[in-house]
């Protein structure tokens, strides 16, 4: 339906990888002793194989720099990362692509299931830049870390709020506003903490969603009122708030929604999503105002459902 409130390469070789790890050892390893009571030689040694990494290297980050290029996948460029496996001639390709692969993309070699155990201890010595460094993130993680921090990295790219899957735009927070204007420009926008949001046309057949936005506090909110068929013909409704912003920034509103009609009172507080966890989740769990069609027609006026809106500072 409409979305209208109306409804609507660099190749690694293992010599250059235990070579790698034979350093981040060696220093490990001078450090240690350089450490110890006093050992004089041994902290010459230290001091001598640090001075040598970093002229080598460009310090700690250059070295790190060298070694996680060393992890580029030849076929995405993302990192290959353990459990390692390379082909009879040594090469390497991360798990998703070599599923999708019948040789090898470096030598056209036939696969193996060879573990490169010189490399995975590699891998456990290096920090990994975030996949969603380009869109500012500077972590970097040990491999064990780093799945974890992406699916909820702050710097991801946003996806386009509007429900349903038909649109794919994604991209930084600062265009998602420009993106809602530019290419979904039926949707109304109003102003103020306090509005009420009218659905039209509450009883059309099937699948149907009202969208409009708020702009209050120098921030925008996305409404979003679903109607979906549950099981065995049986309609419900969605009601929820979403911020055009982090999870952080949503920390600081509060909204709720009002049914309000026939000396009855309906109403949900809770605080907005933000568009990076997207409304789709809360709703599968009724984690928003929920209410079926027998209940939307005692608040309905000849189709037409009137939802009070209010945004309010924590």
């Amino acid at each position: 339906m409409s979305n209208k409130i109306n409804p609507k390469r660099r190749e690694p070789t293992v010599a250059a990888a235990v070579a790698a790890a034979t350093a981040v050892v060696a220093t490990n390893t001078s450090s240690s002793t350089g450490s110890s009571a006093g050992n004089t030689s041994s902290a010459n040694t230290s001091s001598s194989s640090s001075s040598s990494l970093s002229s080598a290297g460009g310090g700690d980050a250059g070295m790190s720099a060298d070694l996680t290029s060393l992890f580029e996948c030849p076929v995405c460029f993302d990192y290959v990362l353990p459990p390692i496996l390379q082909c009879s001639s040594g090469h390497l390709v991360c798990v998703s692509c070599r599923s999708k692969l019948t040789c090898c993309p470096t030598c056209r070699g036939p696969l193996a299931n060879i573990r490169n155990l010189a490399m995975e201890k590699v891998a456990s010595n290096v920090k990994f830049p975030c996949k969603h460094s380009g869109y500012g993130c500077t972590a970097s993680l040990v491999y064990t870390e780093k799945t974890e921090h992406e699916e909820t990295c702050e710097c991801r790219p946003y996806l386009c709020p509007c429900p349903g899957a038909s649109c794919k735009w994604q991209g930084p927070l600062d265009l998602v506003m420009q993106h809602l204007m530019m290419s979904h420009k039926s949707i109304t926008t109003l102003q103020g903490e306090d509005i009420v949001f009218l659905a039209t046309d509450i009883n059309l057949p099937g699948a149907v969603d009202w969208v409009m936005m708020q702009s209050c506090f120098g921030h925008h909110f996305m409404l979003v009122l679903e109607k979906q068929e549950k099981y065995d013909g049986h309609q419900q409704f969605f009601a929820i708030v979403q911020l055009i912003g982090s999870r952080k920034e949503a920390e600081n509103f509060v909204y709720r929604l009002e049914l309000n009609g026939n000396r009855r009172r309906l109403t949900w507080e809770a605080m907005p999503r933000s568009i990076h966890e997207g409304v789709a989740s809360a709703i599968h769990n009724s984690d928003c105002l929920v209410f079926d069609t027998s209940i939307a027609q005692l608040f309905a006026d000849n189709g037409n459902l009137g939802i009070n809106v209010t945004i309010s500072l924590v």
